[in-house]
C-alpha cells in the first residue's frame, strides 16, 4: 500500500467543458521520473495486481476535496474492483473515497475500462490518464468523468500542459448506475478517440492540440462540495456509494487485440 508524501497539486481550473483538474498528493517511491514505460495488458480484477497498480491512502487532495483516500476503500472481490465512497472518523475529512493508480506510464493507444458507478450529487466517478510537473512533466491529461449528480452523460476532456481543451459532455446509451459501461479512448500522434460501448461519441478536431507525454493510469471515486456548478452541490449519502470496475486495459499502439469486446477488434 503506497504511503503518503510531499503534496505536489495540479491547479484546478474550471471550463465551459465542465471540467476541473485534479491535484494529487504524490508517493515519492513510485512516481519517480525514471517511472518505467508500460506494456500492453488487460486487467479483470481476479486479483489486486500490485505489479500494476497502487493503491492511493492516507491523504486528501486539497481542501476542495471532502474525503480523504483510503486504502479501506479499495477491494477486489470475485472479479471485482470495488472503489466506495463512506464516512470517515479521521480528523481530515468527514468522508473517505478511493482510488488506484498505475505504477507504470503508457503512451499511445487504447485504453478501456468497464465500470458501473452509484449516483450521487457531489461525486465522481473517473477513469482517466495523467502525469504533470512533479514527474518532470508538463500536465497532460485524457478523461472519462461520469459526474455522479446526472448518471445520463459522461464528461471527456484532455489536458495539454495544464490547459483544459477538446472537451464535451455526451448522452450515456443508458444510465451508468443502471448498467456497466465500457468507456475506451484511442490515444494517437493524430488524434484522440472516445468510444462508450464501442460507438464514437467524440474526437479531437484536425490540427487540434494534443497530449504528447506518456501518462499513469487512474481509476478514482472522490467527492466535494466546492462545485456545486460541476458536479452538483453535495448531498451527504444514506449509505456507502460504489464504483464497481470489472476490468481495465490498454493496448499499445500497434498491438493486435487482446481481448473480444475491445475497440481495437473493432478498428483492425
Amino acid at each position: 500500500m503506497i504511503q503518503a508524501s510531499k503534496n505536489v497539486g495540479r491547479v484546478i481550473k474550471s471550463s465551459k467543458q465542465c471540467v476541473i483538474s485534479f491535484v494529487f498528493l504524490l508517493p515519492l517511491p513510485v512516481f519517480s521520473q525514471e517511472t518505467p514505460q508500460g506494456a500492453s495488458f488487460f486487467d479483470d480484477f481476479e486479483t489486486l495486481d500490485k505489479s500494476l497498480w497502487g493503491i492511493s491512502d492516507g491523504w486528501a487532495n486539497g481542501d476542495w476535496q471532502n474525503c480523504v483516500w483510503s486504502g479501506d476503500n479499495v477491494a477486489v472481490k470475485e472479479g471485482m474492483l470495488t472503489l466506495a465512497f463512506s464516512g470517515w472518523t479521521g480528523d481530515q475529512r468527514d468522508y473517505s473515497c478511493g482510488e488506484i493508480q498505475s505504477l507504470n506510464v503508457y503512451g499511445y493507444g487504447t485504453y478501456e475500462a468497464r465500470y458501473r458507478t452509484a449516483a450521487g450529487s457531489g461525486l465522481n466517478a473517473a477513469f482517466f490518464t495523467y502525469i504533470g510537473p512533479y514527474h518532470g512533466k508538463p500536465h497532460d491529461e485524457i478523461d472519462f468523468e461520469v459526474l455522479a449528480r446526472d448518471t445520463s452523460s459522461v464528461s471527456l476532456n484532455t489536458y495539454v500542459d495544464g490547459t483544459p481543451m477538446n472537451g464535451k459532455q455526451v448522452a450515456l446509451p443508458m444510465p451508468a448506475d443502471d448498467a456497466f459501461l465500457t468507456y475506451s479512448f484511442v490515444w494517437q500522434p493524430t488524434g484522440i478517440k472516445w468510444y462508450v460501448d464501442g460507438e464514437l461519441v467524440h474526437q479531437t478536431p484536425p490540427e487540434a492540440v494534443l497530449p504528447t507525454n506518456g501518462q499513469k493510469i487512474y481509476a478514482s471515486f472522490w467527492g466535494s462540495d466546492s462545485f456545486p456548478d460541476w458536479m452538483g452541490r453535495f448531498v451527504e449519502p444514506e449509505t456507502d456509494l460504489k464504483m464497481e470496475v470489472d476490468w481495465i486495459a490498454f493496448t499499445a499502439q500497434g498491438d493486435a487485440c487482446q481481448f473480444p469486446s475491445s475497440v481495437v477488434c473493432k478498428n483492425e
